[in-house]
């Protein structure tokens, strides 16, 4: 009786060891998985910021301008497409921008830079910012400017950026175009974002 009483003893101890040792088992391998999902998100999410050239994180307020360019900025003369007109952004500035159908509320003709620059608020450095034109660079001279030079923009199109020294990352004469949209994401709207080029849109089918 006394022999079976404690056998009956270390079968439940053994047991509860069991399913201890099972759980931790299952537990594991999940936790492992997550931190993995956390990882390759964190990951994919900065790629994403990198191709954006530093917009993902900003909301659409953010994105919206007044409208307002420089007084030596010229307009294009036979734009691809004319102001008022409908097409596809076909770039990733900010979160719900590609895909977007947009509106053209200008067309202008000039040279547009890709720019690294430290915000001057104190914020985390930009890399290859998409764009900057070379009307919103202080006293740059002539156009284009080579990669690698050292500039002082002179645009707010985010916070930090007006005032902050920038170095040009590339160069391209083209059309830009400023477009109102609303994001294929939270359905915000976004008046006048500066700037898109040419080849970031495609017609509406």
């Amino acid at each position: 009786m006394v022999k079976n009483k404690i056998l009956l003893g270390l079968l439940s101890i053994f047991a509860v060891f069991l399913m201890a040792a099972c759980g931790n088992g299952e537990t594991q391998p999940n936790e492992e998985s997550q931190s993995t999902e956390t990882e390759s998100k964190s990951e994919e999410e900065m790629d994403m910021e990198s191709d954006s050239g530093g917009h993902m994180e900003h909301s659409a307020d953010e994105m919206s301008s007044s409208g307002e360019v420089p007084e030596d900025l010229k307009e294009a003369e036979n734009p691809t497409y004319e102001v008022g007109s409908r097409t596809i952004i076909e770039a990733e500035h900010m979160q719900g921008m590609d895909g977007a159908e947009a509106t053209i509320s200008g067309a202008f003709d000039t040279t547009v830079y890709t720019v690294s620059y430290t915000p001057t608020n104190g914020g985390d450095p930009v890399e290859d910012h998409k764009w900057v034109i070379h009307e919103e660079l202080e006293g740059p001279g002539e156009a284009p400017l080579e990669p690698g030079t050292e500039v002082t923009l002179d645009a707010d199109h985010m916070k930090g950026m007006d005032g902050a020294t920038a170095t040009i990352d590339s160069a391209e004469e083209t059309t830009v175009y400023m477009v109102d949209f609303v994001t294929t994401d939270t359905e915000e709207e976004v008046q006048n974002h500066k700037w898109v080029t040419e080849s970031e849109l495609a017609p509406v089918e």
